[in-house]
């Protein structure tokens, strides 16, 4: 499952739920409201900005923002919102490829980094981020904490969604982890949809850890965008990361 094939003209087109699920005024609100003011008077990259679910509404209050996208067809998504002066977008993977300019906020959203499937690429991705930002610059993190404790012996899977017309499952390898999410979807008919993504999962002290073998300090971490405290139950965390004012 290659990520550029796993984001096609297909997964665009159902991606955007505009005022649901991950488009909800009540997950996007506080999205954008941290990272305005993490931002502050500079400039912003987002890594994988997809169809700009947060970029969009991020721009519109006033933070110029660039992004860097793997995937054609969620770019030409993106496009029947805003054009290429409003928000400008690199081709290229997030562990590498460098959108030109200095910027004060880089951030990957909705567990974005663990689509890079190796550790030493994850790594890279950090170092990606500390180039573009100047001194005292940060980067934003949201990620899901790996639910391994709901794994028994011998069991591979783990449901984390159940609704009449969607069931949501992870399979894990814990020896390399990896874990991939089964999204399946139904109708009236007898036929479900599937969307399988896979992805490499982290500790959040493994995180730490690269953010630290590229220059990064942790500034703050919390449960969620809103600033609820984390701790050994979150499911997820929103970390911010930054560069020293002097190396």
């Amino acid at each position: 499952m290659q990520q550029a094939k796993i984001w096609d003209a297909d997964t665009a087109h159902r991606y955007d739920t505009p005022g649901t699920g991950m488009f909800a005024p009540e997950v996007l609100g506080p999205t954008v409201d941290r990272l305005a003011h993490l931002a502050g008077v500079g400039a912003a990259v987002e890594f994988a900005i997809g169809t700009g679910r947060v970029a969009v509404p991020l721009a519109e209050r006033g933070v110029s923002v660039t992004g860097i996208e793997l995937s054609l067809p969620m770019v030409e998504r993106l496009r029947t919102k805003v054009d290429e002066v409003t928000i400008p977008v690199i081709m290229g993977d997030m562990a590498t490829t460098v959108a030109p300019g200095e910027y004060t906020l880089v951030y990957l959203v909705y567990n974005t980094i663990s689509n890079l499937l190796t550790q030493t690429e994850q790594v890279e991705c950090f170092r990606n981020a500390a180039r573009h930002l100047a001194p005292g610059g940060r980067f934003v993190v949201e990620l899901w904490v790996p639910e391994l404790r709901k794994l028994p012996p011998g069991q591979a899977a783990t449901v984390w969604q159940s609704e009449p017309d969607y069931i949501g499952l992870d399979t894990y390898d814990v020896l390399h982890q990896h874990v991939v999410s089964h999204h399946f979807r139904f109708d009236d008919t007898t036929q479900a949809k599937l969307f399988r993504s896979p992805h490499r999962y982290i500790w959040p002290a493994e995180l730490d850890l690269m953010a630290q073998l590229a220059g990064f300090e942790l500034e703050t971490r919390h449960a969620d965008w809103a600033g609820a405290a984390f701790t050994a139950e979150s499911r997820s965390h929103v970390s911010v990361y930054r560069i020293p004012e002097t190396q």
